[in-house]
């Protein structure tokens, strides 16, 4: 085996790096890239002059990358969060912004990186399983890099979510059945077809994740923070964000890792329902009922493996609700930032374990803000917002009332 190779999660059976199929053969747990370079680290500061690959090149397998796939994803702003810090009596709190992504969230730098990769092996097709944020951007890369894209999506996906996906002319197809089964399925029929399904935890969406990991080092000047809050559906960002701390760490770039502290929404929770039971295996959610299912996999492929690092690293995971989830959403808007309620957990989350006594006032805090509210706009009607209304010649008395509220 060479020194760069996957290797399973959970067994830790080996397999070649142009490997597809994305979980091991023996046990079926996700697979992760083993990746060894003997070269330094050089930070040059210039994180917009590259894209992530060739500024990160040092941390990732590839020989060659195809320059004009990119979208300038990645090298998100790190923002200093003074009003939430007032609100929540938390002197430092910082929210990595992923909203600014080429399709608003994240998910771009796994697809980036997943694209990449497919075509160093010559793949002509791709396709992801997806609730909105992964089915937009796979579709976008797909159609940027001109390969035939097949997007699947649950047969109750919001109409509204449709739209976005569809522009980039895809394959879509809407799928009935368990969400987590069509996971699986997908697998098995990319396998059989030789399509490279991009979804939630395949090794190179997981080592696209980790960028932001590197990102947060360098925009922190290598301080590393106390607590990195991460949103958590079907885990593979938990992860991916948990390599990149620990590579950076095993280089000597930082001398310590942060306490990682996963979110789910209660209605919707496998991954906190295996923790707080203390179970290696997480097990389907029944009928889950989440204000939004960019959050909400009932059956995390990812969940097993994020638990190992979690327990091992002195993790947290907890929950918010869908009312408290709508509340970080307003929260963030007063720091200027449109969120999706899922992306919005972090803070809701934050509110919750400084109550709780978890976190400190002294605490140095990064939520990690997954997407944007642009995605899901029909969760505002889900606020009660109040909107004044006037005739012409009423006009600046209206005016001078309100700002008297």
């Amino acid at each position: 085996m060479s020194s760069n190779y996957l290797i399973c999660t959970g067994c830790q059976k080996e397999y070649p790096l142009d490997r597809i199929f994305p979980r091991c053969d023996n046990c079926f747990e996700p697979l992760e890239v083993r990746f060894v370079s003997t070269k330094k680290f050089i930070t040059d500061k210039a994180l917009f002059s590259r894209n992530i690959l060739e500024h990160y090149a040092h941390f990732y397998p590839f020989s060659e990358i195809e320059q004009k796939l990119s979208l300038k994803e990645g090298f998100t702003p790190l923002i200093k969060a003074d009003k939430l810090s007032q609100l929540l009596e938390i002197d430092n709190i910082y929210l990595k912004n992923e909203t600014v992504n080429p399709t608003w969230s994240f998910k771009d730098r796994g697809t980036y990186v997943g694209v990449q990769h497919a075509l160093s092996l010559g793949c002509d097709t791709i396709g992801t399983l997806s609730s909105g944020n992964m089915a937009v951007s796979v579709a976008a890369y797909g159609a940027r890099a001109g390969l035939k894209t097949i997007i699947l999506v649950s047969a109750d996906i919001p109409s509204e979510k449709i739209g976005p996906i569809l522009i980039y002319h895809p394959i879509l197809i809407k799928v009935s059945g368990d969400y987590g089964q069509i996971y699986y399925d997908s697998l098995k029929i990319g396998r059989e077809l030789g399509i490279y399904f991009l979804s939630s935890d395949v090794p190179f969406r997981v080592e696209g994740s980790k960028s932001i990991a590197f990102e947060i080092c360098e925009q922190l000047d290598y301080k590393v923070p106390d607590y990195i809050l991460i949103p958590t559906s079907s885990g593979g960002n938990g992860r991916g964000i948990i390599k990149g701390f620990l590579e950076f760490y095993e280089k000597g770039l930082i001398t310590k890792l942060p306490q990682f502290i996963c979110i789910q929404l209660a209605g919707c929770a496998p991954i906190y329902q295996a923790w707080i039971n203390k179970e290696d295996s997480v097990s389907t959610i029944k009928n889950p009922v989440a204000i939004d299912n960019a959050i909400a996999n009932p059956f995390p492929p990812s969940g097993k493996a994020l638990l190992r690092l979690l327990r091992k690293f002195r993790g947290i995971v907890t929950t918010v609700s869908d009312e408290e989830a709508l509340s970080g959403q307003l929260m963030l808007a007063r720091e200027g930032i449109f969120a999706q309620p899922a992306a919005s957990v972090s803070i809701a989350a934050l509110q919750k374990l400084k109550a709780e006594g978890v976190i400190n006032k002294e605490s140095r805090c990064v939520a990690i803000i997954t997407g944007a509210g642009i995605k899901y706009t029909g969760i505002l009607e889900k606020h009660n917002f109040n909107v004044a209304a006037s005739t012409l010649e009423e006009l600046k008395d209206i005016i001078i009332s309100k700002l008297a509220d």
